[in-house]
């Protein structure tokens, strides 16, 4: 059984629930598969429950093992069976209808994999308005989870650096590189859940830092030394190229030393993002996130200097 509690989407986020463009920049950091969240009130769960346990232990090969367990979770919602730190349930908690919710586990859909999607197995448990889940629900829904849920679905400006010389330039002529200050600026992304009893919200929000410039071959240079530009106070980065610089080694470029024949070279270009988030509700303070990209490729033909031999 599985919440079926929305989590709404603001901001700079991608259309119908999809994932957004940016990529974790820490390979080990990933959005959580599952969590718990707010389900149903006590009589709207009992409607639904007992018709489950009706309709499964009616269902044939319903004996041994199985069917003890079937007995088990109806005894736990009904009669008050409780084992370890799993109180039980008189009536389903009908008598606390309006007071709290049972949660339940929640899919992440844009989990590719089906086993860690479905991991949160625990049954559903009720938990009082204003108050939050024990300690023992690890995965219990948090601004936190919100936060990077809201990162999975962030989406990103696109990028297509301004060089000159445009689209076809020299060989070793160097290559200027910007983007206006205009183009780039912190993009924010809202996941909030907000049930009767209970509601949370975060905000993560991602600034660009940093560009990264990959020519598309090994035969070039990059300005600086290591292709990544850092954005400049006034929120732009590299230099517009200007008339009589064409001698000059711009603080944002390239400098390709063989053409690139019939075809062109694809610029990769990479937009580092720092993500930070804050929340509202209990655990709501804020934190850092792994920090973002996202990049784009274009393509650069690059030509030969022709000589006139006198």
């Amino acid at each position: 059984m599985y919440a079926a509690v929305r989590i709404e989407y603001s901001g700079s986020v991608a259309p119908n629930g999809s994932s957004g463009n940016v990529t974790s920049a820490d390979v080990n950091w990933f959005p959580p598969p599952c969590w718990y969240a707010p389900y149903l009130g006590a009589k709207d769960f009992k409607k639904e429950m007992s018709a489950k346990i009706k309709d499964a232990a009616s269902a044939p090969g319903m004996t041994g093992t199985p069917g003890a367990a079937i007995g088990q979770t109806k005894a736990h919602y009904e009669d008050g069976f409780g084992w370890e730190d799993h109180p039980g349930y008189e009536d389903y908690n009908v008598a606390k209808d309006g007071e709290g919710m049972f949660w339940a586990g929640v899919e992440n859909l844009n989990e590719p994999d089906v086993l860690k999607r479905s991991s949160c197995t625990e049954l559903p448990f009720w938990v009082d308005n204003g108050e939050v889940p024990p300690p023992r629900y690890e995965r219990a829904i948090t601004p936190e989870i919100l936060a990077a849920l809201a990162y999975q679905h962030m989406e990103l400006p696109g990028i297509e650096v301004t060089i000159a010389p445009a689209e076809t330039t020299k060989v070793n002529l160097p290559t200027w590189a910007w983007l206006d200050k205009t183009d780039f600026h912190k993009v924010q992304a809202t996941a909030s859940i907000n049930v009767p009893g209970f509601a949370l919200s975060a905000t993560t929000t991602a600034k660009p830092v940093s560009l990264k410039l990959e020519p598309g071959t090994p035969d070039a240079e990059t300005y600086p030394a290591s292709g990544e530009c850092t954005f400049d106070d006034d929120g732009s980065i590299g230099e517009p190229y200007a008339k009589g610089k064409a001698d000059q080694n711009p603080p944002c470029g390239i400098k390709y030393l063989h053409p690139s024949g019939d075809g062109t070279f694809n610029l990769q270009a990479t937009i580092t993002w720092d993500i930070a988030w804050t929340g509202t509700g209990t655990g709501g303070a804020g934190g850092d996130l792994p920090n973002g990209t996202f990049e784009n490729a274009q393509a650069v033909t690059v030509q030969e200097i022709q000589a006139v031999n006198r």
